[in-house]
């Protein structure tokens, strides 16, 4: 091994030892246990120990965050994987599958997730991850006393928008949205609702799949829709560089707490934050993320995937329980989590909000996953990097002036050169 070998793999075994004893201590394997290393922390954290405190055998439950794929690289790396892993990327599946890191799984009888969400989790025909949980990523929030008529159209919330900025402008009053937009994923969240609407599900398929041209006509006509409503003079609290310095949790408070805005677009996940900081006691109401027309609403939904490491026989155990439908009984019962399995009666759902929202995956036509989670590398986005980068420069150039056609050229070009550079890393 050269001395730079020696050293990479230094590296990778520090970073293996430090991640392990950042997030538990003592969590090496042991035979009598399964260790799952997971990517929530806080409420989902507890909620999920809870839940494979029923599994046969003891569950070691590891937080690591966002970051899993560093942690679990460097496991890998150093001999050290967990039995399982909870992810919320299908891509690294796939990737991880690829490199012969995973086991096969089969789930339970009775597992049944949207159409189309199975086979992102398939290579060569084999099942590699199940579904445990569900995110709908398709709504609005807003106070009815701020927002008594939700647009039931994308004209209509341009329309409505404009009228709010306006007396914002004249008055002082809400700005119409608040946007989390120094976390890249609200903005991808954005585009992928509109690009579904006018694309449709073929061609978003495509492009997950590395098959269309980023700077093709839907792409294009989605980041028009986007610069039309964020151009929108007054449309954000303190304008568009101040909405760049804005995390997802802060754009939740704008609304619920400051009442600086009048809705915040993201996901069924908004109301732990809301419940963390809102001021009052009228409840939140939400609307799906308008499209085109009234009916074929775009329906996007993200996820998280359980994988069991190859060589663990107690991790394919604990994938295949946690396919059950039974499984998130503790978790349904302690409500905050939708289930992606369409065969969990809808009633098992505590809430009013998630009964509603497990109605719309089993109504809705059209269900397609988070696109920037399915894409390859380091086009799929973190902090700076990727898509989530590439929209973000996108938001601050519409919010700051230049025109919707040369900002959409500009993205749409480093869209299609991310999507070539990660192609050939591959």
């Amino acid at each position: 091994m050269t001395a730079l070998g020696r050293l990479r793999r230094r590296t990778l075994l520090r970073a293996a030892a430090a991640g392990t004893t950042a997030v538990a201590a003592g969590c090496a394997r042991d035979a009598s246990s399964v260790q799952a290393a997971v990517v929530w922390n806080g409420d989902e954290l507890a909620r999920f120990r809870a839940v494979v405190a029923n599994f046969p055998a003891p569950v070691r439950v590891i937080g690591v965050g966002n970051d899993i794929d560093s942690f679990l690289t460097a496991r890998q790396s150093a001999g050290t994987s967990p039995d399982v892993a909870v992810l919320s990327r299908p891509g690294l599946v796939v990737e991880y599958a690829e490199r012969g890191w995973l086991s096969p799984v089969t789930p339970t009888t009775g597992y049944a997730p949207p159409a189309g969400l199975a086979d992102l989790l398939t290579v060569d025909g084999r099942r590699y991850g199940v579904w445990i949980k569900a995110a709908h990523k398709s709504l609005f929030w807003h106070f009815p006393s701020l927002l008594d008529e939700p647009p039931k159209t994308w004209d209509q919330l341009v329309s409505q928008t404009r009228r709010l900025a306006a007396r914002h402008r004249a008055d002082g009053g809400p700005a119409p949205l608040a946007i989390g937009a120094a976390d890249g994923w609200v903005l991808t969240d954005w585009f992928e609702n509109a690009l579904l609407d006018v694309a449709g599900a073929e061609v978003y398929d495509a492009l997950a799949r590395g098959e269309a041209d980023w700077q093709g006509q839907p792409v294009r006509y989605a980041l028009d829709r986007l610069a039309e409503l964020w151009s929108v003079d007054g449309a954000f609290p303190d304008g568009g560089r101040r909405a760049l310095l804005t995390q997802f949790e802060e754009s939740v408070i704008q609304v619920v707490h400051h009442r600086t805005a009048v809705m915040v677009f993201e996901a069924d996940f908004v109301d732990a934050a809301a419940a963390r900081f809102r001021r009052g006691n009228e409840p939140l109401s939400t609307f799906r993320f308008p499209g085109a027309r009234h009916a074929d609403k775009p329906l996007v939904v993200g996820g998280d995937v359980a994988v069991a490491f190859a060589g663990s026989a107690g991790g394919v155990e604990l994938v295949h329980w946690l396919s059950n439908r039974t499984a998130f009984g503790p978790w349904l019962e302690a409500g905050g989590y939708l289930s992606p399995n369409l065969d969990v009666p809808v009633e098992s759902h505590r809430d009013p909000l998630r009964r509603r929202l497990a109605e719309e995956l089993r109504a809705a036509e059209t269900v397609q996953f988070d696109l920037s989670d399915r894409l390859p590398g380091t086009f799929t986005g973190t902090d700076g990097v990727g898509i989530w980068r590439i929209m973000q420069d996108f938001f601050m150039d519409v919010t700051d002036g230049t025109a919707a056609r040369y900002a959409v050229s500009r993205t749409t070009r480093a869209l299609a050169a991310a999507a070539r550079a990660a192609r050939s890393r591959r």
